[in-house]
């Protein structure tokens, strides 16, 4: 059975990661702490990058959460005052309703339910399709080597 990272079960293990992505030496980690050069060694080069990448996800996601309590105080605050204008003030309640709604595609996008990038779908028989492959064909008569490679590239993209 492989041995234990003795750095990984030190009791100031926490310690010890924080000082090397400090930028502490191994030396002064091995004074420090009293572990052998070798531990420290090992385990900043097998241990410490996963310790590191997790530590990153987690404020990835403390930030992101963060993000959305900011967007959903804002989209509170801004529905508050949609309530006080409605029936007062019909340009400050449409005003406030343009705010709600650019909100909600901001709240959209940022937790995944709205995806701005365009889509394009090509269905093989339609008109129009036709149309633009029959182009493409003319246009690549004179080259037959391209027209080749477009060929096999659109018979293996519409099956």
């Amino acid at each position: 059975m492989a041995n234990k990272c003795q750095v990984c079960v030190h009791e100031q293990a926490k310690q010890i990661d924080e000082a090397l992505v400090n930028g502490a030496s191994i030396r002064e980690i091995v004074e420090r702490f009293g572990v052998s050069r070798g531990s420290v060694y090992r385990h900043r080069k097998e241990h410490l990058p996963k310790a590191i990448v997790k530590a990153k996800e987690f404020e990835d996601i403390a930030k992101a959460d963060d993000l959305l309590a900011q967007i959903k105080e804002i989209q509170a605050r801004t529905l508050a005052i949609l309530e006080r204008q409605e029936g007062k003030d019909d340009r400050l309640a449409l005003m406030a309703i343009r705010e709600v709604r650019g909100n909600l595609e901001l709240l959209g996008r940022v937790i995944g339910e709205l995806d701005n990038v365009p889509k394009v779908a090509v269905l093989v028989n339609s008109p129009d399709w036709q149309r633009v492959r029959d182009a493409i064909m003319t246009a690549l008569e004179p080259y037959q080597d391209a027209k080749s490679a477009v060929v096999n590239a659109l018979s293996r993209i519409s099956t």
